[in-house]
């Protein structure tokens, strides 16, 4: 008896019961001689999808070999891995594809070869694939991970434009500031130039339009410090960032961009570019300390240091947050060039000095609601931290490794007292350091 003949992505043509199953709609399964199968097993799938990409991982407990391409009319991104079979981790990402996902419509699994496993991506829009491999690290097995991104990547400044021109409309309205929202969480509370009330404004503290970029550490496969209770990093320092912004949007003239808005993975040097792509007058990273001993406590803030670190704290610190790189997964070949790129242009003496009058400033608003770790601004080789033209800032919050600093981080009054104590770090540093003239961004 011949063989079936396949289609491009290895469906059997013709009108038999497998080709009825891949006709079905979401969530189909094809599962074909599951006995013959076997190798690599699955210990996890995850699902991050975002407007900038969607990420899935595919957690093994050995490597494994695997191929792809794309086929196009409709777009798919087709997956073969060798030596798995379809198990229950697999049907589990086939329900983790939410329709909100700007990228896959849905995800069919089936058993292609006794040998074979094969994923086949619907793609809402053609994409740029970036499909590669993690060696295991931190709470991680090996990884597989796949990465859809547009194929006209969204542009940080036109955000940013659309950003502004919405809260202007909102203002014009009398309806005060868009108050942005943390995925999973409350929305943030009411601004205080009170909502649909026309309040008068505060006079600016700076003549010309300024950007701040706000940068939540981690996300996505990153979570970052874990707190004794369960509390991720990723989640508080969104928040409190979200906050930010919003706080910002209230201050004449400034205005704020987030560097993730959502929980998903940014490398470090996407952070800063994504600064210089929005022409940041200042650049802030929210973080939540953790040590090993539980009793450390108090904010902290640090700047990039040429020289080696300020302290052994500040050495360990650093080394630890430039791993998340590793931890939330980068595309090497990607990640070499982005910071080859990024490491050619130095670090002028003017930006870390500059960087040291703007930390002073937030550090002195933050001993005012709360316990400072240490009394002055450290200073450590932050990779995200090298933006040449930038004055950046990395502020550690609490010590979410803290049982007691954990539980304030995660209430609403401590993250906004956070946010408050940042914005007015920025307000004092621009009255007394007012920014140059620079070229109109609407």
């Amino acid at each position: 008896m011949p063989e079936p003949r396949r289609d491009r992505v290895g469906h059997a043509a013709g009108n038999g019961p497998r080709r009825q199953l891949l006709k079905a709609g979401v969530g189909c399964l094809l599962a074909l001689d599951l006995k013959l199968a076997h190798g690599s097993a699955i210990a996890a799938v995850r699902v991050w999808p975002a407007r900038e990409y969607t990420r899935v991982t595919l957690e093994l407990e050995q490597p494994l070999e695997h191929s792809h391409l794309m086929v196009e009319d409709p777009h798919r991104l087709v997956i073969d891995l060798q030596g798995v079979a379809v198990d229950s981790s697999l049907r589990e990402l086939v329900s983790k594809v939410v329709p909100t996902d700007p990228y896959i419509a849905q995800v069919r699994v089936g058993q292609f070869t006794p040998d074979t496993m094969r994923l086949v991506f619907d793609l809402k829009q053609r994409v740029k694939p970036q499909v590669f491999t993690l060696a295991p690290i931190a709470q991680y097995k090996h990884r597989l991970v796949i990465d859809l991104y547009p194929t006209s990547p969204p542009d940080p400044l036109d955000l940013l434009i659309a950003q502004t021109e919405a809260t202007a409309l909102m203002r014009g309205l009398g309806m005060g500031s868009p108050e942005p929202t943390v995925p999973g969480r409350a929305p943030v509370a009411p601004s205080a130039n009170g909502g649909g009330r026309l309040l008068p404004r505060k006079p600016p503290a700076v003549s010309r339009l300024v950007t701040i970029a706000i940068d939540p550490g981690h996300g996505g496969e990153d979570p970052g410090a874990i707190g004794p209770r369960g509390t991720r990093e990723k989640d508080v320092v969104l928040a409190v960032a979200a906050r930010v912004r919003a706080k910002l949007a209230d201050e004449p003239n400034m205005r704020a961009y987030l560097t993730r808005d959502g929980d998903y993975f940014v490398p470090l040097a996407t952070r800063v570019g994504k600064a210089r792509a929005v022409k940041a007058d200042l650049f802030v990273s929210i973080h939540a300390d953790a040590f090993v001993k539980p009793r450390a406590r108090g904010s902290s803030v640090y700047v990039l240091s040429e020289r080696g670190a300020s302290s052994v704290e500040a050495r360990w610190l650093a080394s630890k947050e430039n791993d998340a790189d590793l931890v939330g997964g980068v595309n090497l070949r990607t990640r070499n060039r982005e910071t080859a790129q990024l490491l050619m242009e130095l670090m002028t003496t003017s930006q870390i000095r500059d960087s040291r009058v703007f930390a002073s400033s937030v550090l002195a608003e933050l001993g005012d609601i709360g316990q400072l770790h240490k009394p002055q601004v450290e200073q450590a080789g932050f990779a995200v931290l090298k933006a040449p033209d930038v004055p950046s800032i990395l502020v550690e919050t609490a010590f979410i490794s803290n049982p007691e600093e954990e539980m304030k981080l995660r209430t609403a009054k401590y993250q906004d007292e956070l946010a408050s104590a940042i914005v007015r770090g920025i307000a004092a540093y621009f009255k007394a350091n007012p920014p140059g003239p620079r070229g109109t961004i609407l």
